[in-house]
C-alpha cells in the first residue's frame, strides 16, 4: 500500500524570509493562503506585472512587491523559494538556483520539485490542522479542510487555554501528567447517550 512519507511541521513564518515568484493567478492564490493562515508571514513577491488582486493584498497585510524578473540575486538570504510562473522552464530554473543555496522550494503544479506542499489548513484560533494528500489532490484537501472548519466549533480556543492552565498546576513527572489530561479530556471522545 502507498503511503504519504510527508513530515508535517508548522514553521514560524514570521521569522523566515520567503520569496513568492510570480504575480498571476497562481502567485496570488499561493500568497492568498499563506496570509489566511499567517497574517504576518515574512514574505515578498518578485514579478514583472502583477494582478490588482495581488497589490491589494500585498498593501493588506504590508508585503513588498518587486517589479522585476527573476535573476538569481533575490534568492540571497531567503529560506523558502514559492515558485508560481507560467513558465515551465524559468519555474526549474529557479528550482536548481534554490537547491544550490539550499533553500526549501515549492514549485507550483510540479510536485517532483517540491520539498514541500502548501496543503489544506484549518484555523481555528490556537488549533491549527495541516491536510495533505501527498500532492495527489488538492480538491480532496479543499473538502476536508471545509469539512474540518465546519465542525470543529469556534469557541475550541477556549478549550485549549483551560487545559493549559490546568497542565500547569498538575504535579507529577510527565507520565502523570499525561495521565491526568487523559481523564479530564476522555469525555469529549465518548458517546453521549440520548
Amino acid at each position: 500500500m502507498e503511503r504519504n512519507e510527508l513530515y508535517p511541521i508548522f514553521l514560524k513564518v514570521n521569522t523566515l524570509n520567503i520569496l513568492i515568484i510570480g504575480g498571476g493567478n497562481v502567485g496570488l492564490e499561493k500568497l492568498h493562503f499563506l496570509l489566511k493562515s499567517s497574517p504576518n508571514a515574512n514574505v515578498e513577491v518578485l514579478a514583472k506585472s502583477f494582478l490588482p488582486e495581488t497589490v491589494e493584498l500585498a498593501k493588506k497585510h504590508g508585503v513588498k512587491l518587486i517589479k522585476k524578473g527573476f535573476k538569481r540575486r533575490y534568492l540571497k538570504k531567503r529560506h523558502i523559494v514559492i515558485a508560481a510562473t507560467n513558465d515551465r522552464e524559468l519555474n526549474k530554473k529557479i528550482y536548481n538556483n534554490a537547491k544550490k543555496r539550499f533553500l526549501l522550494a515549492n514549485i507550483a503544479d510540479t510536485p517532483e520539485l517540491c520539498d514541500f506542499y502548501m496543503g489544506g489548513i484549518v484555523n481555528k484560533g490556537h488549533v491549527k490542522i495541516a491536510i495533505s494528500t501527498n500532492g495527489k489532490s488538492p480538491t480532496t484537501a479543499k473538502r476536508l479542510r471545509q469539512f474540518f472548519e465546519e465542525v470543529i466549533p469556534e469557541d475550541i480556543s477556549q478549550m485549549v487555554k483551560n487545559l493549559n492552565e490546568y497542565r500547569k498546576t498538575i504535579k507529577g513527572d510527565f507520565g502523570e501528567k499525561v495521565e491526568k489530561l487523559n481523564e479530564i479530556t476522555q469525555t469529549l471522545i465518548q458517546k453521549r447517550e440520548s
